[in-house]
């Protein structure tokens, strides 16, 4: 059917048109040309062909491919047919391999291969520099010079024994700067202690890259053997993920994991309903709560004016404590032991600005009366104060809640971050209302009510 020269193997269109098992059948009667066929197929083609071929012959053509073919390729295939691949291989071909893919398959990859899900070992990557204490740096510099064109980070030499076990990490300036016929024992000093265990979580490793200065750092695991390095992108991309996960959940609903205009409308409206819904309910206790005093609006309906001005003083106050606090844990600069401190903190702060606000308050009902853009009536002074130690009490309960909700979810295991805003508010609209009636009930018992 083919002419003897082969030229369909360098027709993309013509091989593009042919069926899957048609492709198949050339690539076994070509085994030579697999590579070829496979650089000029579409992916979609590509996908397809490559789940039923034989091990070898896959093996054959992710070895041989192009980076940009290859990146293609892998990070396209199924996840199980890319977990059952990659298993098989030997580690030392599967270790240069991760390194094609984006770092969401990466980590895939990794937690089905048996490392941990959050851990370091899902952002490690096998592009480093190794070298053996017995060598001279000149033969380091010819080492480096020969690596370099597919090693993107060389900021660091890892010396290693015989077996691969880690010695120590030594600054590639320090082979610039001594006789090319130094040993590089002579450079050690086994200070380094900016090291990754394989089972450090995420949040871990950001701890000791913050405190580093360092683009890369090693992973070992628990006998001390260099499996890998992770780069700071990898942790600014974790950094990025984090944070757009605990924005999400402080804005009251799950997070998208993914970009928003990627997210499908059913997606985006199930993940934002279930805390809706939460909150809903919620609300429906304030509605209790009115109901309940609704006998002391019937008698001052003044009261009810100042209902959003004071549950909203209250939620605004909680949910600037409890974004702080959220903050403040994630950045390691507060533990669930400093709980007390942060109460007294809280207690105070809560205390002055309700102060604060109260004071405004009870200056507005003040000059609304006197200038008569609204008559409060005859005990005026009375709503007034009202509305000052309201704005106390529920600014004082809402920094208090807004600051200490976080701490009591992170002691139960949950994520502080499901502290979320709206979460606070609507705690803090429930009991502000309790707080504000009450207060009204006790200073205008026997006047207005």
């Amino acid at each position: 059917m083919f002419n003897e020269d082969q030229d369909y193997l360098n027709n993309d269109k013509f091989l593009n048109n042919q069926t899957i098992s048609r492709l198949i059948k050339i690539i076994h009667q070509n085994p030579n040309d697999v590579v070829k066929i496979f650089s000029l197929l579409k992916l979609c083609k590509a996908i397809s062909i490559f789940d039923k071929l034989d091990f070898y012959t896959k093996k054959k053509i992710i070895k041989d491919l192009s980076s940009i073919k290859k990146m293609e390729l892998l990070n396209n295939l199924s996840v199980d047919d890319r977990i059952y691949f990659l298993e098989n291989l030997p580690k030392n071909i599967l270790k240069d391999l991760i390194k094609y893919l984006n770092k969401e398959e990466k980590c895939k990859i990794l937690v089905s291969l048996g490392y941990p899900k959050n851990s370091i070992g899902c952002l490690m990557i096998p592009d480093y520099l190794a070298v053996q204490k017995t060598w001279s740096v000149q033969e380091v510099l010819d080492y480096i010079r020969k690596k370099v064109k597919d090693n993107d980070v060389i900021e660091i030499v890892y010396v290693v024994d015989e077996k691969g076990k880690l010695i120590d990490d030594i600054k590639i300036r320090e082979f610039l700067l001594v006789d090319p016929h130094t040993k590089v024992y002579d450079l050690i000093n086994s200070q380094y202690t900016e090291i990754l265990n394989i089972t450090d979580t995420e949040k871990e490793a950001t701890k000791i890259f913050s405190m580093s200065h360092r683009i890369s750092l090693p992973v070992i695991d628990d006998q001390n053997f260099l499996l890998g390095i992770v780069t700071v992108d990898d942790i600014l991309w974790i950094l990025n993920e984090n944070y757009r996960e605990d924005f999400q959940k402080i804005g009251g609903m799950e997070a998208l994991n993914q970009s928003y205009l990627n997210v499908s409308l059913y997606k985006l409206i199930k993940k934002r309903a279930g805390w809706l819904i939460l909150l809903f309910i919620g609300e429906m206790l304030t509605t209790t709560v009115m109901q309940k005093f609704s006998s002391v609006i019937e008698k001052a309906v003044v009261l009810a004016l100042f209902i959003p001005l004071v549950v909203s003083s209250g939620g605004n106050s909680g949910s600037q404590a409890a974004s702080l606090i959220i903050q403040a844990m994630a950045l390691g600069e507060v533990k669930i032991k400093d709980w007390w401190i942060v109460m007294r903190r809280e207690i105070i702060c809560g205390f002055f600005l309700g102060s604060i606000l109260g004071l405004t308050g009870f200056i507005r009902v003040i000059v609304w009366h006197k200038i008569h853009l609204f008559n409060y009536g005859s005990h005026w002074i009375l709503v007034g104060v009202t509305v000052f130690l309201s704005l106390i009490g529920v600014v004082l309960w809402g920094t208090l809640s807004g600051s200490m909700l976080p701490f009591i979810i992170k002691k139960l295991k949950g994520d502080p971050a499901s502290s979320s805003a709206p979460f606070v508010a609507t705690l803090v609209d429930v009991v502000g209302l309790m707080i504000y009636f009450s207060i009204s009930y006790f200073l205008l018992n026997g006047t207005l009510l």
